[in-house]
Order: structure tokens, then C-alpha cells, then sequence
């Protein structure tokens, strides 16, 4: 039997590789808006971050978001961003 290749992923706060299903995707849309896609389909550029608030603080006290989005991220998006990982969790 042909074994399959789980697919990894680095986390933006922690640096850690993961498999992807353990990772969230942050996706930035077209029109510039940011959201949790815990689908990981969504259509846009996405980065991954583990499931806790944790790598999400460090990911952007590090500016890795801005630097994997190539734009400037306002703190309100963060907020929200944080709000609904913890509804997810």
C-alpha cells in the first residue's frame, strides 16, 4: 500500500513545521480584507499560524504578517483576527 505525503506548513509565530491540518490559513482577499479560513480553501494569499492566540501575537510582534502580505496591516484586523481564534478554539 502507497503511503501519502502529508503536506507541511510553517507556522509564522512559532517557526515550527506542521502538518497542515494542525495550522490555521490567514487568507488576505483580493480586496485587501483578512480573515480566518479554517476551510483552507479560500481563495487569496494565505500564511499559516498554530491554533493558539500565542504564535498569533508573536507572529505579529515579529511583523511576519506584513512581510508574507507585502502590505500594512492595521490593528483593528488583528483584533479581529484574534477574536475569532479564540471563538475557534
Amino acid at each position: 500500500m502507497k503511503s501519502h505525503k502529508i503536506p507541511m506548513r510553517m507556522c509564522l509565530g512559532c517557526g515550527e513545521m506542521k502538518p497542515k491540518k494542525e495550522l490555521v490559513r490567514v487568507v488576505r482577499s483580493k480586496d485587501g480584507e483578512m480573515s480566518l479560513d479554517l476551510t483552507g480553501k479560500k481563495a487569496g494569499r494565505g500564511a499559516y499560524i498554530c491554533k493558539n492566540a500565542e504564535c498569533l501575537r508573536k507572529a505579529r510582534k515579529a511583523g511576519r504578517f506584513e512581510k508574507s502580505f507585502s502590505c500594512r496591516i492595521d490593528d483593528e484586523v488583528f483584533a479581529g483576527l484574534e477574536e475569532e481564534l479564540a471563538n475557534e478554539e
